[in-house]
């Protein structure tokens, strides 16, 4: 384990998505068009009427993955949050729908169907990155 003090201000964007926009393509540019570096989605509900995952499926490595897709289809959107490091979001996302609900790595082309409500922190330190393990999995680093 390791733990990262962030220390200094934080600056919070509450994002408000209509209609139509790109859920991750939306985050992706606050992100730019701001300048952060480094924090966090710590909050994200609302709905998509598209949707994409990605998931593992074995506990080996290389992993498996799969990458559901959900066209035309109303999902609430439960959860999204995650870490941003070095510019570069890592967001998991839960959606459901009437009777299930589903989680993985959120992906482009999640749209929003009637709104969806963002709120991202950014920090002014830690300045984090992300490196690869032994095994090819990005680890969350302080630079």
């Amino acid at each position: 384990m390791e733990v990262f003090k962030r220390v200094g201000d934080v600056d919070r964007y509450l994002i408000r998505l209509d209609q139509g926009d790109d859920v991750l393509g939306s985050i992706n540019q606050v992100i730019w068009e701001n300048g952060i570096r480094d924090g966090a989605v710590v909050s994200g509900i609302g709905t998509v009427s598209h949707a994409v995952l990605h998931m593992v499926t074995t506990t080996g490595y290389p992993p498996v993955e799969k990458y559901p897709v959900w066209e035309d289809t109303a999902l609430e959107v439960c959860a999204i949050q995650g870490m941003i490091a070095d510019g570069v979001p890592h967001l998991h996302a839960v959606f459901s729908d009437a009777e299930k609900a589903v989680g993985g790595h959120l992906e482009p082309g999640c749209i929003t169907l009637y709104l969806c409500e963002i709120v991202l922190e950014a920090w002014k330190s830690p300045a984090l990155t992300r490196l690869k393990n032994d095994k090819g999995i990005n680890e969350l680093h302080e630079k």
